[in-house]
């Protein structure tokens, strides 16, 4: 008797599990990539996107809405106090994006965030760690500001901007 109710148990589950579908990603829009400058840091922002929007099913080389992205890198010195012994160099990173429909040929969202650290640098040339942790900073900036988008990152609407 054990047996046969659960085998009438497993069958409805069964058949409950196999009459469902996923749903999760008929509505979502996919997004292209365009052309991103900037030598290394673009191809460190490229591969982000691609890797991001993979994951979340919302990449299509062949879809109508087109990321054109750009990211720029500045740099200053600045002085925190009085007597000169902390000088620190500031790496402020902006990143642009636009969401262009291509088939409307329209801007339908912008983007637009800046994100900033410091180092302490070391005062003279010969030292490697000034150009490290320079490289290691606009990384760390790079990956902040996609994912900042990504969050922010909007089912696109039917009217142009």
């Amino acid at each position: 008797m054990f047996r046969i109710k659960l085998l009438i148990l497993f069958l409805t589950s069964f058949l409950f599990f196999s009459c469902t579908k996923n749903i999760t990603n008929q509505d979502k829009v996919k997004y292209s990539l365009g052309y991103i400058g900037g030598e290394y840091d673009g191809l460190i922002l490229k591969n982000f996107l691609i890797d991001n929007l993979t994951f979340m099913g919302l990449y299509s080389n062949e879809s109508n809405y087109k990321l054109m992205p750009s990211i720029s890198h500045s740099t200053t010195l600045f002085i925190t106090n009085i007597d000169n012994t902390s000088d620190r160099m500031k790496i402020e990173s902006e990143l642009n994006i636009e969401v262009i429909d291509q088939r409307l040929n329209c801007l339908t969202q912008e983007f637009k965030e800046t994100k900033s650290q410091f180092y302490i640098f070391a005062d003279s040339d010969k030292y490697i760690s000034n150009k490290i942790a320079e490289k290691k900073i606009k990384e760390e900036n790079t990956y902040a500001l996609a994912k900042q988008f990504i969050n922010k990152l909007e089912i696109p609407s039917k009217m142009c901007k």
